[in-house]
């Protein structure tokens, strides 16, 4: 592997914007520290699931000789004060540059920095940075910069530089108390179990891969990936379903997860396009969502796509709500 390299990007008033491309364990550490900062102010996460994964892989190298290494899926800015303090953040994810010309930031001011220019230095390295990128696929634009919950700064910066929504992520959720949960319905022949790890990481990858194809993040699933979720400290197997023909062949899964404080979370539901359109999807969700409620969560949360009307009008009739968005800005 090739090792980091560093790049500064400018000076403003004593603010320092620099570009890495691999961050080692101090500064990884200095980012999280920032974004728990941020997520504290903010009652939101103000980055992803998987950028927390590729942050806590650099925290957790201890380098010592060997110098730190290229991230060969993400680029990093860091904006420091005149003090050298962390005061900014934004994370690029690189993985589907080559194949979809796509970029995807993430970003995160401090809350004592904001409204001073921060962010909109931030969203300016972040485009200039697009401008090298190859040209992008038919219908795919290059840059696309989350906002979850849609904060109103990042609506501001959105108008600030012209741009659009292309895709929005719903947050929905419900009480787990009422309306009550029916029971699973399956077809002769297919029955729930749980998830045996060290076992059923290639079934539950290669049904991932056919089920979410079309998903610009959810599809790429590896078994290292899926490994790499499993060292987690909520991972619980007892909340990971899978659906199994009598051969015990994947059908689908419903992946839960109970987050700190004790929300349940539909994590994933996928289903083989081989076994859909039977309601198979709809047990599986039925089935964790009992199992979150008789393990003590009293609320529960899902993910999905704004424009999946399907899916939407099938969580609505298990009584989800609509709760806030995530939205994707771009070009």
């Amino acid at each position: 592997m090739l090792a980091s390299t560093a790049r500064f990007v400018g000076n403003v008033g004593g603010v320092q914007l620099t570009w890495r491309n691999g961050l080692d364990s101090s500064e990884a550490a200095e980012v999280m520290a920032l974004l728990d900062k941020a997520e504290q102010a903010d009652g939101v996460a103000p980055v992803g699931e998987h950028v927390i994964l590729r942050l806590k892989a650099h925290r957790d190298v201890i380098h010592q000789i060997e110098p730190v290494q290229a991230d060969v899926r993400s680029e990093h800015f860091v904006v420091r004060d005149a003090g050298s303090v962390l005061i900014g953040y934004a994370h690029l994810d690189t993985e589907h540059e080559k194949t979809a010309g796509q970029l995807v930031a993430e970003l995160a001011v401090h809350p004592d920095h904001r409204r001073k220019g921060v962010g909109a230095r931030l969203v300016e390295a972040l485009l200039d940075r697009a401008e090298l990128s190859p040209e992008p696929a038919p219908d795919l634009g290059r840059l696309r910069i989350w906002s979850h919950g849609e904060h109103p700064g990042a609506v501001r910066l959105a108008e600030r530089f012209g741009l659009s929504r292309p895709r929005e992520l719903w947050r929905m959720g419900r009480d787990l108390a009422a309306p009550e949960l029916p029971e699973p319905e399956l077809a002769e022949g297919v029955r729930i179990r749980t998830f045996r790890a060290g076992r059923d990481e290639p079934s539950v990858v290669e049904v991932n891969h056919r089920a979410f194809a079309w998903h610009p993040e959810q599809g790429g699933m590896t078994e290292q990936d899926l490994r790499a979720k499993e060292r987690e400290e909520w991972f619980d197997p007892a909340g990971f379903f899978l659906a199994v023909d009598g051969k015990d062949r994947l059908l689908g899964f419903h992946w839960t997860k109970v987050h700190p404080g004790g929300m349940g979370e539909v994590y994933v539901v996928g289903v083989d396009p081989a076994a859909q359109g039977g309601g198979l999807g709809r047990s599986l969700t039925v089935a964790g969502l009992r199992h979150l409620r008789d393990t003590g969560s009293r609320q529960v949360m899902l993910y999905v796509e704004g424009d999946n009307a399907p899916a939407i009008k099938v969580y609505q009739r298990l009584g989800f709500e609509k709760w806030d968005t995530d939205v994707q800005f771009g070009r």
